[in-house]
């Protein structure tokens, strides 16, 4: 009865995270190209952490995270910002970055799970996608901005850089909608509980980092509703999904050697 029980809940929680959204091949591809687009202004911003271990290990838990998504059609990639400021982020088509000053932070596995999946939850919920009208060149389904940004006349040209901008200005000035980090923090709790991954981790996370201020934190807190508001959200999530923390992993110790070069 429990296995089957626990069966019922994991199909509950693939349904909640499941997009009913048709996606055309066309729309895919510019949300790739738009999203590797933004993710090297990002990369430009910070530079990438030179460590090919470290990189490995985030991306190995990152990879397990995407396979509980329903965008089978991305390839996701995972990254570490070389800043010592806290924060995390998530360009469209998949690519996702933390920062070394957030791993600073972090003390287990399922820390690190709770912030690349809330990042997952961006994507997969395609947020920046759908607020800036991203979309194919295909004319049967567009209109605006998204009928000329799969072009390559000098508008099309232009609304492209002028949409990367926008999408920038999201992560590091403006933040996503109130709602949209909402969702993405309720999505990260059934992707690491998906994953086998215990979803406290990011609560818990949220609770070490509330106290950091000054430049660390700078832009996640321009960024973001308060920790208070978070934690709240994921507790809820939490509690109305079942979700028993205590059948689920955090693996520290691994956790801790993969953090043993970081400086």
């Amino acid at each position: 009865p429990a296995q089957l029980l626990a069966a019922e809940s994991e199909a509950q929680w693939r349904k909640r995270v499941s997009s009913t959204d048709e996606v055309a091949a066309s729309d895919i591809t510019e949300e790739v190209r738009f999203g590797r687009e933004v993710a090297a202004r990002v990369i430009a911003r910070y530079g990438l952490y030179d460590d090919q271990q470290l990189m490995k290990y985030v991306n190995l838990v990152g990879r397990v995270l995407a396979m509980s998504t329903n965008r089978p059609e991305l390839e996701f990639r995972f990254a570490v910002l070389k800043t010592d400021e806290i924060n995390a982020y998530a360009a469209p088509g998949g690519y996702i970055f933390v920062t070394r000053g957030a791993l600073a932070k972090m003390r287990d596995e399922a820390e690190l799970a709770g912030v690349l999946a809330h990042e997952i939850g961006h994507v997969v919920e395609k947020h920046v996608v759908k607020e800036l009208d991203i979309k194919g060149s295909d004319d049967s389904a567009v209109s605006g901005l998204a009928r000329v940004i799969g072009g390559s006349s000098d508008s099309a040209r232009l609304a492209f850089a002028q949409a990367v901008d926008k999408a920038l200005d999201m992560l590091f000035k403006n933040g996503y909608k109130r709602e949209d980090e909402a969702q993405a923090d309720r999505d990260a709790v059934l992707f690491c509980a998906l994953s086998g991954y215990e979803p406290t981790g990011l609560v818990r996370y949220f609770e070490r980092i509330n106290g950091v201020k000054g430049k660390q934190t700078e832009v996640l807190d321009k960024t973001h509703p308060s920790f208070e508001a978070r934690i709240a959200w994921l507790n809820s999530a939490i509690t109305q999904e079942g979700i028993d923390a205590g059948n689920y992993k955090i693996n520290k110790d691994r956790f801790g050697e993969a953090m043993k070069q970081l400086n």
